[in-house]
């Protein structure tokens, strides 16, 4: 299954990418183990980042949200503005 994944805020500045195409494996369903997942391979600011939010195919979603072949998947932290 590959996803295509994006990077906002502060996240993308830790991890310096804006995004990434990835191939998950077997097991990897929802935004939550995508995450978990991961922060495994090396992502270690998505495992640090306080009120993670996260968007699949930029619908806001829990991370319970299934992930499927071909979604787009957005991690951002909270965001302000005015």
């Amino acid at each position: 299954m590959s996803v295509q994944i994006l990077y906002f805020a502060g996240l993308r500045e830790k991890l310096g990418l804006s995004g990434e195409r990835v191939e998950l494996p077997a097991g990897v369903a929802t935004a939550g183990a995508l995450r978990d997942w991961l922060v495994g391979q090396g992502r270690d600011a998505l495992a640090s980042a306080k009120n993670l939010r996260c968007a699949v195919n930029q619908d806001m979603a829990g991370l319970d949200a299934a992930v499927r072949d071909g979604d787009e998947i957005a991690f951002f932290p909270p965001v302000t503005g005015g």
